[in-house]
């Protein structure tokens, strides 16, 4: 609220039409005592801002719709949780379908490239394991940057479904690849899951937007935040799915170790775990499609985009249960101002969102090559505490059940703890401030664990190797992978919101890329004859950290491109209410507006 709105909007009379004329009569008797030093003193400091905003020529707040009025200002209610869940299960489903790969990629290698005779099981080539693991994040690109355009220009509601549909068709083609061949089959499954990434792909602008537009002012990022940390709990659900599958196949079908007995220690039911893993995906994508589809669209794409003020007015009155007064003169002149008609591409955009939007996409970039790239050092935590044993002591059945038990125990000390405390804790301490110490955490865990990694490395420092990388993994999810997502749905216009949203996320899945597979070859030992197979050499894990943690220190710095968006609106935040073009004044003037 600016500060014109502020003062005709303020709670004492106003004698002669003067907003600066206040009467501490107009309040009731019973409260003048509490509220009148309050009042004398805020009502000096709202005088000298409102003169000097005069005398400076910012432009004013225009009063904003009854109905955004309204969303904005409501106690926390059912609908809101509805939505959380509508949302968030989509978030659930995404994150189970693009983490769930990792637990079966060991599956596949001993199935399709076991060599007779071998001392080892086989594992996937390093081409096919890029294919294998990366092909879902290139979709997953795509499908951000076209859906998030698509939801601006269709609306939300509509391309939520198709997003929805596709994730479910494709989780459930991924587990029915076919094949003549090893690499028919895998070939099969890299389409199916790059068309699986491209509907999670959309699921990101789409659910952030449609939640930032429902929710009040007051507890907005913690809404948004709570859909984001559903990708723990699904990320937990592809653990929990994989221990259930491969513990029952193992009761079923006991078969000896590799060392023991090469041929026999691939059940040929083993074929079967992989595939249902993928397929339970369709699971609770499916569940939640009729009720994703009862969704009313949002009131500011209905209202700000569509411009329609009947049918905002009449979806928001089913949600609050409060009839609107249909706004159709306000709706148009709000149309007809410079500040609601630049485009993505205009010097008005990079004018008054350039920066906000470089802030976004470098932040949001910079913090997936250093989450993604963690994957690099998994297998040193693992097999230092024995969670994982050597390959040929188990069999293809043993091996995913361990993994699976590996990746559900630091999901549940970690990763889900980190989203919830960034949900309990975003609209008290702000975005900026997590964004900001998250990043500074994982700076500092990332060089502790890189500096002396010789020292960790060894067999008694274990224990302390561990809650290193826990604790990076905390500092993550309580901080930017949590508010890279919760920024980019708050401070862009309606009519652009989902699109920016969507060019962030690409950013970020461009730096999933870069983390998951550029590091993974980098973090390669500098001897040849040390590296994985068919790998090259590489720098090495330490230096490959000390990498890392400069990556996170940048990401430090393109964080003060970010603005807070605590406690205001959206339209406040992205200056639809200004009734100027005020351009460059506009960041001075929302300073203002938090008084």
């Amino acid at each position: 609220m600016k500060v014109e709105t502020f003062i005709n909007s303020w709670p004492l009379s106003t004698p002669n039409n003067n907003p600066l004329s206040f009467s501490p009569l107009s309040l009731p008797l019973q409260l003048y005592p509490i509220f009148s030093h309050w009042c004398n003193s805020l009502k000096e400091a709202v005088q000298e801002i409102y003169y000097t905003a005069k005398r400076e020529g910012l432009g004013m707040a225009r009063e904003q719709l009854v109905v955004l009025n309204a969303l904005d200002l409501a106690k926390t209610q059912w609908y809101h949780f509805t939505a959380i869940v509508i949302a968030g299960m989509g978030f659930f489903t995404d994150a189970y379908d693009l983490f769930c790969i990792s637990l079966v990629t060991k599956l596949l290698g001993r199935i399709y490239y076991t060599k007779p005779g071998a001392p080892k099981p086989g594992t996937l080539p390093p081409n096919v394991a890029a294919a294998v693991n990366g092909v879902a994040l290139c979709g997953t690109l795509a499908g951000q940057l076209f859906f998030g355009w698509l939801g601006d220009k269709m609306g939300r509601k509509k391309v939520y479904g198709i997003t929805l549909v596709l994730m479910v068709l494709c989780s459930l083609a991924s587990g029915l690849s076919f094949g003549s061949s090893a690499n028919g089959t895998i070939a099969t499954l890299c389409f199916f899951r790059f068309w699986l990434g491209f509907g999670i792909g959309g699921d990101y602008p789409l659910s952030a937007t449609i939640m930032s537009e429902y929710a009040n002012k007051k507890t907005r990022g913690a809404f948004i935040a709570a859909v984001f940390a559903m990708q723990g709990f699904g990320i937990l659900a592809g653990g929990i799915v994989a221990l259930v599958v491969s513990a029952a196949f193992d009761h079923r079908f006991k078969t000896p170790s590799y060392h023991e007995n090469p041929a026999a220690s691939l059940a040929p039911q083993a074929d079967y775990i992989w595939r249902i893993i993928l397929m339970f995906g369709a699971v609770p994508a499916g569940l939640t499609f009729y009720w994703r589809m009862k969704m009313p669209e949002t009131a500011r794409y209905t209202a700000l985009v569509a411009k329609n003020a009947k049918q905002a007015a009449s979806d928001m009155s089913k949600v609050l249960n409060v009839e609107f007064e249909v706004e159709e003169e306000k709706i148009q002149r709000i149309a007809q101002e410079p500040a609601n008609s630049f485009g993505l591409f205009s010097k008005e955009f990079a004018k008054r969102h350039g920066l906000h939007l470089l802030g976004t996409t470098s932040t949001w970039f910079l913090l997936d090559i250093a989450f993604y790239s963690q994957n690099l050092f998994q297998k040193d935590i693992f097999s230092a505490i024995n969670w994982i044993p050597p390959a040929a002591t188990m069999n293809a059945i043993d091996e995913v059940f361990r993994i699976a038990k590996a990746q559900t125990l630091i999901a549940l000390c970690s990763t889900v703890p980190g989203y919830w405390f960034t949900v309990a804790l975003i609209d008290h301490l702000g975005r900026f401030f997590i964004q900001m110490m998250g990043f500074f955490f994982m700076t500092i865990f990332m060089f502790a664990i890189a500096i002396p990694y010789h020292h960790w490395t060894l067999k008694p420092n274990r224990i302390g190797f561990v809650v290193m990388y826990s604790l990076t993994f905390f500092f993550a999810n309580f901080g930017p992978n949590a508010t890279t997502f919760v920024v980019p749905a708050e401070i862009f216009p309606a009519r652009l919101r989902s699109t920016c949203h969507g060019i962030s996320a690409a950013a970020g899945k461009a730096g999933a890329i870069i983390g998951a597979f550029g590091f993974l070859y980098a973090a390669q030992s500098t001897d040849p004859k040390k590296t994985d197979a068919g790998y090259p050499p590489g720098i090495g894990v330490r230096w490959s950290l000390i990498v890392l943690g400069i990556v996170n220190f940048v990401g430090m710095l393109f964080t003060l491109l970010v603005p807070e968006a605590k406690g205001k609106s959206l339209e406040e935040l992205s200056g639809e209410n200004a009734d100027e073009n005020d351009g460059e004044k506009q960041a001075a003037s929302a300073r203002m507006a938090s008084v």
